[in-house]
């Protein structure tokens, strides 16, 4: 029987995440009411170079590459890449500069919002913040969600599309989201200015990299990073020195989701857990997922019990838990779904799986 965790490290590569459908589950939403809309969606006929109803079109005359952070023509687009006053409605008054095409979309007031296209038109995903929670962090390349209105669902992270159907997801944004920058080192996701095993960081932050980024996304950052020169390209996402290249991502700072209207968000996980309580497992050595498990044998005894993580958890998603494996101790960060070894700062994947 595995421990709950273990004192070596182990590397961390890019995985999938499967989540079930339940009550704290993502969901997609039937809405289609136009005048909602309208109030975010491009118009097709500007796109194309010409749509007659000039500015009293409903709909966004906007770059719909854009709208998605994928433009590849960035400020030299022949398309407006602002949200201006020539958008009717309450559009103009949430206007939003786009012209980086690097996330910065509109939403309806939330932090983010995740949509998925159908015949239909664009459908928020209910209990979004799963996807979020999972698109935040850099190892996690896709996410399955099963049971939903169209069966099971998987979403790539990397191409922002869905394997498989005849549908295409978007991440709508505020305009004023963390984004956090990683490189792969060792089969590892390692942050830009983030503290080594000796406690060394580089000069290079996050926030160095994405406000070049958000000048041309389609353009690259040299860096001097210890006397060595790189090459950060944004287009292939990739690190370039002059004897290696090396996988880069961009990933959002997880925020908690705002509280709905009438119903906190609280009380919806409330009773989410009056039905199952989700299980905590961490990864082992050969990729496998092990429960966590409260033992009395001295050898692999863990201070803490399933119940204990959620229960914190449930109090702040975005907190951290010590706790001890035979005499070791660890840190549970649920921000960023890891478990730290104090001693040798080494790492493990966790997750909260629901059941």
């Amino acid at each position: 029987m595995a421990s709950a965790c273990h004192s070596d490290d182990e590397s961390v590569s890019s995985t999938d995440s499967d989540v079930s459908n339940g009550s704290d589950s993502a969901e997609f939403s039937d809405e289609d009411d136009n005048s909602k809309r309208s109030l975010r969606e491009p118009c097709t006929f500007y796109n194309k170079g010409n749509c007659k109803k000039g500015r009293s079109c409903p709909f966004l005359h906007v770059c719909k590459y854009a709208l998605e952070g994928n433009c590849r023509y960035g400020s030299r687009c022949r398309l407006n890449h602002t949200v201006s006053g020539g958008v009717s409605s309450g559009a103009s008054s949430r206007a939003l500069d786009l012209s980086s095409s690097s996330g910065s979309r509109l939403t309806d007031g939330r932090y983010y919002q995740w949509q998925l296209r159908t015949r239909g038109g664009w459908k928020d995903v209910e209990n979004d913040h799963i996807l979020e929670a999972q698109y935040s962090l850099p190892h996690i390349k896709s996410i399955k969600i099963y049971n939903t209105q169209y069966g099971a669902v998987s979403i790539d992270f990397k191409r922002m599309c869905v394997h498989g159907k005849k549908l295409r997801v978007r991440r709508l944004d505020d305009g004023k989201t963390v984004w956090i920058w990683y490189c792969m080192v060792g089969r590892k996701w390692i942050e830009y200015g983030a503290k080594d095993s000796k406690g060394n960081s580089s000069s290079l932050k996050s926030s160095d990299i994405e406000e070049t980024f958000q000048s041309n996304p389609t353009g690259s950052k040299t860096v001097n990073i210890n006397g060595e020169s790189f090459e950060i390209k944004f287009k292939g996402m990739q690190q370039v020195g002059q004897n290696r290249k090396r996988k880069v991502t961009r990933r959002p700072l997880y925020r908690q989701p705002q509280a709905a209207a009438g119903v906190s968000q609280a009380a919806s996980l409330f009773q989410n857990l009056l039905r199952t309580t989700p299980q905590w497992e961490f990864e082992g050595d050969s990729g496998k997922w092990h429960k966590f498990k409260h033992r009395s044998n001295t050898s692999t005894e863990c201070s803490i019990t399933n119940d204990d993580i959620e229960r914190k958890y449930q109090q702040n998603s975005s907190d951290t838990m010590p706790f001890t494996v035979a005499g070791q101790s660890y840190k549970l960060d649920f921000g960023a779904m890891i478990q730290t070894n104090l001693r040798t700062n080494h790492t493990r994947r966790v997750r909260r799986k629901l059941v």
